[in-house]
């Protein structure tokens, strides 16, 4: 059980949250949602004493696992030691215990090993490493790599035992900030199975929809300057946090019309010989006050990527025998299929499987070592890279505004305005620097620049990574009404079932091309 006793967060000017009270039952698995910026990752924080809050206090149960993200911290430790540590106490008297028994035996270290012998063995300390082998397992992290030190492995890998260390040691508490990154869909299934059937407190952080609903028993929403927990799953909330919100603003449209009617009959007969009247409409009206509606912090980003000028060919690529290799070790083999006009292509595979070499290839930003990609008639290709680096230089001090203008030369100054508008860029922020831009900020201005563009073709890749909820619901929503041709490599269940039709999955056998939807094929 976590309680939280009035706590609240400003940060300068701005209130995140005040005065929230609440208690996080055990046996509960809580999504902790809310805009970037709302302030989920500050409120975890605060829970685990690594930020103090303005003012509240937190009441924590003795033993919890927390997700962290300092990962350099661990670069030269074995990968079992670092999921070790994830049980403090255990740790520590492990550590204890191989330095006693480097030094002389005496009475006095004789018993402290005792002690030491009770703590291990009440911790489970005798199965310790084959409880964290089996996590390791669990996502995807062979044998062979268990005694490796972290920097030795892919630093997605790395992330993944970080997250193994916040599971292990069976915590009476959870905090998870987005654990499914770096996560294929085969590791976030098997997160999904274990957290789903764990039976401590579990707060979750996580931008995937599809996640959150298979996870969570209640959503405890950042919004209005407060939490407020709602029961059920993420689109459970959605529905009754709608519906509560418009309930509030139709009492106060009703409580204002009637306070209008008694204010009207007030100035009639004021002065009149129905004073009796007249003061009972105004006790009446002492009572009509509107409740005092705050507003919400939730601000979802217009995505529309608008029809091409020029439609591409029928045939939008043409693949054949395409190869690639790292380092003289093949990532491709002899893939060979065929985009058309119109498809919605996603590209799945668990992490290593070349989803971004592919989307790199088709994209003309890596060249093939074999193999022929026949591109079709009037291409216009808009790209999207995980890497944001690729086309927005991070260090830069050119300004939002200026760098979206010179994607487009020509475009009017009202164009770019409306557009950074709708990518949530207002007012001054418009001028922001491109080294200012948080993660968020930069994928919807790369988002922008695909808007503005017109493309005909658009090779996404992670287009998820950093944005919040309704902003990947409103990329969804842009896929689906596109009038051109998309490729997207993510792992976001969601977006990738509603938002395409067709599925390439890259394994270590090749390539599977599958007509319909992820659904259908996760089902075969």
């Amino acid at each position: 059980m976590i309680t939280l006793n009035g706590i609240t967060k400003k940060m300068g000017v701005r209130t995140l949250f005040e005065d929230v009270t609440i208690t996080f039952n055990k046996g509960n698995r809580y999504g902790l949602t809310g805009p970037n910026g709302a302030g989920k990752s500050t409120m975890l924080k605060i829970m685990m004493g690594q930020e103090e809050p303005s003012s509240g206090s937190v009441t924590l149960p003795k033993k919890v696992g927390f997700l962290k993200q300092n990962i350099e911290a661990f670069s030269h430790m074995p990968l079992i030691e670092v999921v070790l540590m994830g049980n403090t106490r255990l740790w520590a008297a492990m550590q204890e215990q191989n330095k006693l028994y480097e030094m002389d035996m005496t009475d006095a270290i004789g018993m402290r090993l005792g002690e030491l012998e009770e703590v291990i063995a009440d911790e489970d300390g005798y199965t310790a490493e084959s409880d964290a082998e089996a996590l390791l397992e669990g996502m995807d992290i062979l044998s062979t790599y268990h005694h490796k030190k972290m920097h030795e492995i892919p630093l997605d890998r790395q992330f993944r035992v970080l997250l193994c260390q916040a599971l292990f040691g069976n915590p009476e508490a959870l905090l998870l900030d987005e654990p499914t990154n770096h996560l294929d869909m085969h590791a976030i299934g098997w997160l999904e199975k274990f957290l789903f059937n764990y039976q401590g407190t579990l707060i979750v952080v996580s931008h995937d929809k599809h996640f959150l609903n298979a996870v969570t028993s209640h959503i405890a929403d950042i919004d209005y300057e407060t939490l407020i927990i709602y029961p059920g799953n993420y689109d459970q909330m959605i529905v009754t946090k709608t519906s509560v919100r418009e309930r509030a603003e139709l009492e106060n449209k009703s409580k204002e019309k009637k306070a209008a009617q008694l204010k009207e009959f007030v100035a009639k007969f004021g002065a009149g010989t129905r004073a009796s009247q007249v003061q009972s409409r105004l006790k009446e009206l002492a009572t009509l006050a509107p409740t005092d509606l705050k507003t919400s912090n939730i601000e979802r980003p217009y995505i529309r990527f608008y029809p091409p000028e020029k439609p591409s060919g029928h045939v939008v690529y043409k693949i054949e025998k395409l190869g690639k290799s790292y380092d003289n070790k093949p990532v491709h083999k002899s893939l060979t299929f065929d985009v058309v006009r119109h498809d919605k292509i996603g590209v799945i595979g668990n992490n290593g499987m070349g989803k971004t070499t592919l989307l790199k290839m088709l994209a003309g930003a890596l060249s093939q070592d074999s193999g022929i990609i026949e591109a079709g008639h009037h291409l216009q290709i808009g790209y999207f890279p995980q890497n944001h680096a690729e086309i927005v230089d991070k260090k830069s001090k050119e300004t939002a505004f200026d760098w979206l203008k010179s994607k487009k030369p020509g475009a009017y100054d009202q164009d770019v305005r409306g557009i950074l508008g709708k990518m949530l860029f207002g007012g001054d922020d418009a001028f922001k620097p491109l080294c200012a831009l948080s993660g968020g900020e930069t994928a919807r201005l790369i988002i922008g620049y695909l808007m503005i563009c017109n493309f005909n073709v658009l090779i996404l890749d992670e287009p998820n990574n950093h944005l919040d909820l309704e902003s990947v619901s409103a990329l969804v929503w842009a896929i689906q009404d596109f009038k051109g041709t998309v490729l997207v490599a993510s792992h976001d269940r969601e977006l990738l079932e509603s938002g395409c039709n067709k599925i390439i999955n890259l394994d270590d056998k090749g390539m599977t091309f599958f007509e319909g939807p992820l659904s259908e094929f996760l089902n075969r």
